[in-house]
């Protein structure tokens, strides 16, 4: 009973640190490269390429088959001795094995495994590629709930200043300093800043969610993130030139490699349809006996049968292409045609990557003037509402101006967290194409 009872205790412990768990952003990149559906399905396709470099290296192995017979003969057949036609009943055995080697295929083989070992290359890369955008992903949803939470805060502390300056004025209103109509004023602020309070907090839920299903989490309710206070990062990443994040995202980037392997494949494929062009060599050898019995006649017995009855065949097949109706020049333009896709994509994909990198560069730059400016205009919302707030407390500022000033300023503080994680988050971008991990944010 007591082992049962420690059991229990031990799983409902489990169970509440495992609802109690709070998620860091590497946390949630890790788990979602682990578990995200379009990432399994890149490593199956992995997978597949690499059965097909296995297909390959057996084109160069020899084939090996076995055979064997055994078959009844009821009425009239021929006799083997005489050859004459008898009725009897005999049965035959026969077996065999055989084998078959390509000594040449005009190196089609050698390029098929070639052409293996760059589609299990491009794989890789697809893989990889897939695994930075779902990083990207998670990252910028884990800011997203950052955002949120503060952006809660802020709505809960405005609420709170609101709820003891109603208080205050109540007071004066009750002694007669102040109009009623200024409880009335500050009562719809209040009402109003309540209802921000739950679109905020529904927002935030709706945030936790969408991070949850992208990492395959069901258990929405008891999902959340660390509360982790980002600073705005210091980096020298601004002050590097567009050609040298260019080239630091060609080595570092997976387009660039997915377009270029994808390349050499088309070219490894025209070099295999014109290698049906040249003539093949297949050589090949069989082995075989057999034994036979009739009820007519005495037959040695079968050690004596399959000794004797043995056989040896050896063979060289050569196979030269005249004519088949185009069908392997047709294959070869083809090809040829595709190759010409395939070079159009790689000049594409460098064409976007360094359209990325400036729109990232661009992005990041303008994010970070958008945020100081927000910051500057927080400062004055900030001395605006305080001197405000001084006039409203000595009676020289009616209940209506002094809401405005507090609305301005809750905007100012709602805009430098919006300006503030969206430049972390530009800014993780253009250091992801310059080969910085997502996960290291300060």
């Amino acid at each position: 009973m007591k082992k049962i009872i420690v059991i229990i205790l031990v799983l409902l412990t489990t169970t509440i640190q495992s609802q109690n768990k709070k998620w860091t952003l590497r946390a949630c990149v890790d788990y979602a490269l682990e578990n995200n559906i379009s990432i399994k399905q890149s490593e199956l396709d992995l997978k597949t390429s690499e059965i097909s470099k296995k297909d390959a290296i057996g084109n160069f192995l020899p084939s090996l088959n076995a055979s064997a017979s055994h078959s009844w003969s009821i009425g009239l057949g021929q006799d083997p001795t005489t050859f004459d036609a008898v009725n009897s009943t005999t049965r035959n055995m026969s077996g065999g094995i055989s084998s078959s080697l390509d000594i040449y295929k005009g190196q089609r083989n050698l390029r098929q495994l070639h052409r293996s070992n760059l589609q299990i290359l491009a794989s890789k890369y697809q893989l990889d590629s897939m695994k930075d955008d779902i990083s990207l992903f998670v990252a910028n949803s884990f800011l997203q709930i950052l955002f949120n939470k503060e952006q809660l805060k802020v709505l809960k502390s405005q609420l709170e200043i609101s709820k003891q300056d109603l208080a205050r004025t109540q007071e004066l209103v009750d002694a007669g300093s102040l109009p009623k109509g200024d409880v009335l004023e500050i009562q719809a602020t209040v009402a109003t800043q309540e209802q921000q309070i739950v679109v905020a907090e529904n927002t935030l839920l709706i945030s936790k969610i969408q991070l949850a299903q992208s990492l395959l989490i069901e258990d929405y309710e008891n999902f959340d993130i660390v509360d982790a206070n980002y600073n705005v990062p210091l980096t020298d990443i601004l002050q590097e030139s567009s050609s040298s994040i260019i080239a630091k995202a060609k080595d570092t980037r997976y387009d660039i490699k997915i377009a270029e392997a994808n390349t050499k494949i088309a070219e490894t494929d025209l070099k295999i349809a014109k290698g049906a062009f040249q003539p093949t060599l297949t050589g090949s050898y069989s082995f075989s006996s057999n034994y036979f019995k009739s009820g007519l006649f005495d037959t040695p017995d079968f050690e004596t049968q399959i000794s004797d009855n043995k056989s040896h065949n050896f063979s060289l097949r050569l196979n030269i292409p005249i004519f088949n109706g185009f069908a392997t020049r047709n294959e070869v333009n083809r090809n040829k045609v595709n190759l010409e896709r395939a070079k159009i994509k790689l000049e594409q994909a460098n064409l976007d990557l360094e359209t990325k990198v400036y729109q990232a560069q661009n992005d990041a730059k303008g994010a970070l003037k958008a945020y100081e400016a927000a910051q500057k205009t927080l400062n004055a919302r900030e001395e605006a509402f305080n001197y405000s707030k001084e006039r409203y407390n000595v009676g020289l500022l009616n209940a209506f101006d002094y809401g405005q000033s507090q609305n301005k300023y809750e905007a100012a503080q709602s805009d430098v967290i919006r300006a503030k994680y969206d430049y972390i988050f530009k800014l993780k971008v253009l250091e992801f194409y310059f080969g910085i991990p997502i996960t290291d944010i300060n």
